[in-house]
């Protein structure tokens, strides 16, 4: 029993002194030391340690992390909550290298997020808004850059992967009809799909484009054989934005795809249904006071050509109106249907019937403040 202790404190000895020389030596040495630990525990029935990758004492490595994440929140006032499904540790290492400079990446368990988070809290109360949005396979991404930039770069390293059984499918997943380069001895496995085959210089050809899977599908064992068979790669991972945390608002990344043109056509909709309705109503709004004065100025046109009236706006709209009258492209129009021919001279009790409704369309208005009528005036 004395010669089992001291061995096993010889080995001890040795394989700590090869774990530290790892570094310095390269990965055989850390070969070796697993080797003699499994020698070792298959001799005496016990290892000699346990070999954990471990980030130091466990509590200091939880203060520095929060530490961390309250540095990072006081520094940037943009986060994007991100989804990291499928995310192998090499892609991960090239996204942090593209986004240096630009964002930091934050990884983590949820339950720590959400402590170190809520911790912070009385300095940012508007970061509860995020803890709705810490659940799955998810981190967080700082910056403070523009959102769309930081969007754009994480969508620019996704990276193509197969179809493995069991996954579910992000995308519609469509083969197209092509020659496989297959034998005839497939065909069974492409009738097994219900996918429509036929034989072509000895090889199976399908015939029309096959929705194979749908979004939100489950990958089979067949499907995934059968793209693996013919090469294709439908799926890309990477990291997806799920939400957006800007200066205390909480967003979807759709939002960063409305352009200023877009806001600007929706301004202007709302404004046109504005005044639509306020001219319905008869209730004059700012929205509606353009069109009242130009439907007013309208009667008044209309009643000085009748009465042959002259005056100067009215005389540069009759000039306007006999050109567009009189031009070429109205040449070639079809004669239009004759009508009856309209009466020149109208009754004077139907021309003061028809001055006094229009007089009271153009200046019976009900305006909003007592000041507006007066500008209206000097307008």
């Amino acid at each position: 029993g004395i010669n089992a202790e001291y061995g096993k404190q010889w080995y001890q000895r040795r394989v700590r002194e090869a774990v530290v020389s790892t570094q310095s030596t390269g990965i055989i040495k850390f070969l070796l030391t697993f080797a003699l630990n499994f020698v070792f525990k298959s001799y005496f029935g016990n290892p000699l340690f346990n070999l954990k990758m471990v980030k130091g004492d466990r509590a200091v490595w939880k203060a520095k992390y929060f530490v961390k994440i309250g540095q990072l929140l006081d520094e940037y006032p943009r986060i994007f909550i991100v989804g990291a499904d499928n995310v192998r540790s090499k892609q991960m290492q090239q996204i942090r290298h593209s986004l240096r400079g630009i964002a930091e990446i934050l990884m983590g368990k949820n339950t720590m997020m959400t402590k170190a988070i809520r911790a912070h809290l009385p300095n940012n109360p508007a970061l509860e808004k995020i803890l709705p949005y810490i659940k799955g396979n998810v981190g967080l991404v700082f910056s403070k850059e523009d959102p769309v930039l930081v969007r754009d770069k994480l969508l620019e390293n996704k990276v193509a992967a197969p179809a493995r059984a069991g996954a579910i499918a992000p995308v519609n997943v469509i083969v197209e009809a092509q020659n496989t380069g297959m034998g005839p001895e497939k065909t069974n496995f492409f009738q097994a799909l219900n996918i429509s085959t036929k034989i072509a210089k000895g090889a199976i050809e399908i015939v029309s484009n096959v929705h194979l899977l749908s979004i939100g599908d489950k990958v089979g064992a067949s499907e995934a054989t059968l793209l693996q068979m013919l090469g294709v790669k439908p799926f890309s991972y990477g990291l997806i934005v799920e939400n957006i945390y800007d200066n205390g608002a909480v967003f979807s990344p759709e939002i960063l795809d409305i352009t200023d043109d877009q806001l600007i056509a929706k301004f202007q909709l709302g404004i046109a249904n504005v005044a639509a309705v306020s001219l319905d109503i008869g209730y004059c709004t700012q929205a509606s006071v353009p069109h009242s004065i130009i439907n007013g100025f309208k009667n008044v046109v209309a009643v000085a050509v009748e009465a042959e009236i002259d005056f100067p706006q009215a005389d540069a709209i009759k000039h306007t109106w006999l050109i567009h009258l009189h031009s070429p492209s109205r040449q070639h129009l079809p004669p239009q249907e004759s009508r009856r021919p309209r009466r020149r001279k109208l009754q004077k009790s139907l021309r003061l019937r028809n001055l006094t409704t229009i007089w009271d369309s153009v200046f019976s208005i009900n305006f909003l403040t007592p000041h507006m009528s007066l500008d209206l005036f000097y307008i």
